[in-house]
């Protein structure tokens, strides 16, 4: 996992006191290990020995289950995905099933709350606006749903939003699908939502963006719409 800095404050009469260290694997990593670094950073958080991060990834073939996941959502024995290369694990937070992939961008915000609105419902509306940017500036249109988490385009899920919350620190996060492999997608029924189809920035586009690129607009966009600088 490399730190890198994009930037550093935006000149000193704008400069912001809130800072996060961002994180960005080179390669793709398993999710069990990434985990990992998202609880040890928070719970350093929580003491006051870290200050917050943003971990960017892309992972290797897994379906998580959330803490509403329903045994109907997964359409395939945990045997059976494991033999074709999709681990199957829990996951504490929110929502139902959900995939992560090659060609997927996956962000771990790991935040203290306090230092923006402790409130989960403000927090994911500020993730989806993070998201509706990154697509804007692909000139895809980025929509909420009502009653639904994540965000859409015509009618479509194109990015997934699970997250944690522990002494009001955030983990897990988000995924957008940039160029995944939609055939992943059929062993599941996506967050539980069997009537509603998910779709990527490479059936949006007439050609995918490099997943690279979708990363560098995201960290932009996310320092931009939580007002932080990286530190």
């Amino acid at each position: 996992m490399t730190k890198i800095n994009t930037g550093g404050e935006r000149g000193n009469a704008m400069a912001t006191p809130r800072q996060i260290e961002i994180f960005r694997f080179p390669a793709r990593k398993p999710y069990a290990i990434v985990y990992e670094q998202q609880m040890e950073r928070r719970r350093a958080i929580e003491r006051g020995e870290a200050g917050n991060a943003l971990i960017i990834v892309e992972h290797d073939p897994v379906i998580t289950l959330g803490r509403n996941f329903q045994a109907s959502s997964l359409l395939h024995s945990p045997a059976f995905l494991e033999k074709a290369g999709v681990a199957v694990v829990n996951a504490d937070r929110g929502g139902d099933a959900t995939y992560h992939g090659p060609g997927q961008l996956v962000a771990y915000p790991i935040l203290n709350l306090n230092e923006w609105t402790p409130s989960i419902k403000w927090y994911l509306r500020m993730l989806e606006d993070v998201i509706i940017a990154v697509l804007a500036r692909y000139e895809l249109r980025g929509e909420r749903l009502e009653g639904y988490t994540g965000v859409w385009v015509g009618g479509a899920k194109v990015a997934a939003i699970g997250i944690g919350l522990h002494n009001w620190v955030t983990f897990h996060g988000i995924a957008l699908n940039v160029d995944p492999d939609m055939a992943h997608f059929g062993m599941i029924v996506p967050c539980g939502i069997p009537d509603k189809p998910v779709t990527t920035m490479r059936a949006l586009l007439r050609s995918p963006p490099p997943l690279d690129t979708v990363q560098d607009v995201f960290i932009e966009e996310f320092l931009r719409i939580f007002d932080c600088a990286p530190a």
